[in-house]
């Protein structure tokens, strides 16, 4: 083997260290690969209708086909080093059916007409046994046929196009700002996805999409020499739903704050000259005083909060018991929202679903099921009005449609209920970060993600961050550290006191949203602007208890 095959194929596994559940991604390929045209749409829509028939000659009532090529790029670098670049693709078909009231799917990479046709008939055949367990047959919501369309993600600049070199140079940079800046380790990496997916279903449609996702990041340690201990700082980026043009910042693209380095693009390079000095201020922070605060929570740390707190409780699956045996069920059973005045939270809360919102990890023109994607609300005005639904669960709720809620993560993966955009929305009236700090006395500024725990049904949490500042009086008065907040559900989203602007509106995200058995990978965003959250209990987490 040339050492140049054994850095890809090794280099397979390392990358998987460092984004975990990312692992089998495919066959390794080369960069230039990536860049091949695949099969053109009228070769897609004939070996679609070899499956589609197959299934009905066999007995099926209903077929959708999912013809799906996955291409995945990372480049990973560590202080002046290249640690990683690894390419892969995966391309093959899914094949879901309904025999007999049933689903059946079964999945094939060989894509000539007879190992088509023996998957089709093996779906058919695992939905014919399946039938035997039933109870009640499958109610699929009706969905309309579209004929032959296409959506893409709207991107400038495809970021597989975009030289290695060009991407290598901007992440050592990276790393040069940041060990500069005081950092004694960083690791960097991109991430890119492009997904070129191929629906076709007995319903009449035949549905072309191209999806980009970028995820820019890095992981930053700063050791006090003197005494041993260490601080980290990781990257505020938000993973998103662009080309390369999402690293091409300019002034007019992103928020005037120290803190806020991205909305229409991220500035890398400023995050980590700030990180590096910020990782330095932590080992020298005051660590807090556990008690009663007012909390001040930029979006790069709210996504996660509304993302285990409202995302996960609203999947009806959750609510219906289905994902009770992987990180568990929901709170929001259907008696509160039958009810239709369940207190979610207080009046500012307004939380929409979104498969459309640009730039977001979750835009696609339509769902897996071929149902095309919309915006609906799930908490409106403080309360349960709806939840995440697909076909197969509408009549549920007594819906005569689905939300357009379900994907899979592969052409080898069955399709099922996945989380949409799930966003809190702006304040109404013009508010500014500033305006809400003038409103606290004791409080905390929060700024990016960090470690959680939350219970299973999504009601008790505790939330860390990257970023501390303690608010005296209106005024930020310096950093501190070894902070969590605990609250509940209920009770957190009914001490909101504020919420900025639209003007302060940004997206946050995760590439790896992990859910089902056998576990498939959901890239999901949640926005929000900086919110206002009133007496929340603060823990110290270096402290021991007793």
């Amino acid at each position: 083997m040339k050492r140049r095959d054994f850095l890809y194929f090794s280099g397979l596994g390392a990358a998987g260290s460092i984004l975990p559940g990312f692992t089998t991604m495919g066959n390794i390929i080369r960069p230039e690969q990536a860049l091949e045209p695949g099969i053109d749409v009228a070769q897609k829509k004939r070996l679609a209708d070899v499956a589609l028939n197959a299934a009905r000659s066999k007995g099926a009532t209903y077929t959708d086909v999912r013809i799906g090529r996955y291409l995945n790029q990372f480049v990973v670098t560590r202080e002046e080093k290249v640690e990683n670049i690894v390419n892969t693709e995966s391309f093959g078909m899914g094949i879901r059916v309904i025999a007999n009231g049933s689903w059946g799917f079964a999945a094939t990479d060989q894509l000539d007409n007879d190992s088509i046709a023996k998957a089709a008939a093996m779906a058919v055949s695992i939905a014919k046994e399946n039938a035997r367990l039933l109870k009640e047959p499958v109610q699929l919501a009706p969905q309309k046929g579209y004929g032959e369309v296409s959506w893409k993600t709207p991107i400038e600049k495809n970021a597989f196009e975009v030289p290695i070199k060009e991407k290598v140079d901007l992440l050592l940079g990276v790393s040069d700002a940041a060990m500069k800046a005081g950092a004694n380790y960083i690791t960097s990496l991109l991430f890119l996805v492009n997904e070129q997916k191929y629906f076709a279903s007995t319903d009449g449609s035949y549905i072309e999409q191209d999806i980009h996702r970028i995820w820019p990041a890095f992981f930053i340690t700063k050791i006090d020499a003197a005494t041993g201990k260490f601080e980290t700082r990781n990257s505020l980026s938000a993973p998103s739903g662009m080309g390369y043009e999402y690293l091409s910042a300019k002034p007019q693209d992103k928020i005037k704050s120290v803190t806020t380095l991205y909305k229409k693009s991220y500035d890398m390079l400023e995050d980590a000259r700030l990180a590096g000095a910020q990782a330095g201020e932590k080992l020298k922070a005051k660590s807090v005083e556990p008690g009663k605060y007012d909390l001040i929570l930029d979006p790069s740390h709210l996504w996660l909060t509304i993302h285990e707190s409202v995302g996960h409780p609203t999947e009806l699956d959750r609510v219906l018991g289905y994902e009770a045996n992987f990180a568990g069920t929901s709170f929001l059973t259907l008696d509160k929202w039958q009810t239709k005045k369940f207190n979610f939270g207080n009046k500012l809360v307004n939380i929409k679903a979104d498969r459309l919102q640009p730039g977001s990890l979750g835009a696609m023109g339509y769902d897996d099921e071929g149902v095309k994607c919309g915006q609906w609300d799930l908490i409106k005005d403080g309360v349960l009005v709806n939840y995440q639904v697909i076909r197969d669960q509408a009549h549920i709720l007594g819906l005569n449609a689905s939300q357009g809620c379900c994907y899979a993560d592969s052409w080898s993966s069955v399709q099922f209920q996945r989380m949409p955009n799930v966003s809190l929305q702006p304040g109404r009236e013009k508010k500014s970060i500033d305006d809400l700090i003038k409103g606290v006395e004791k409080g905390i500024y929060i700024i990016g993600d960090g470690s959680f725990s939350i219970d299973q049904q999504r009601y008790n949490f505790q939330f860390g961050g990257q970023l501390f500042y303690e608010i005296k009086n209106g005024k930020i008065a310096g950093m501190l550290k070894d902070v969590a907040y605990q609250s509940n559900t209920q009770e957190f989203w009914n001490s909101c006191a504020g919420i900025a602007d639209e003007s302060d509106y940004r997206l946050g995200g995760a590439f790896g949203d992990g859910k089902g058995q056998p576990m498939q990978s959901n890239a999901v965003s949640h926005g929000s602007a900086t919110t206002h959250f009133k007496n929340v209990n603060v823990i110290n987490t270096a402290r021991k208890i007793g």
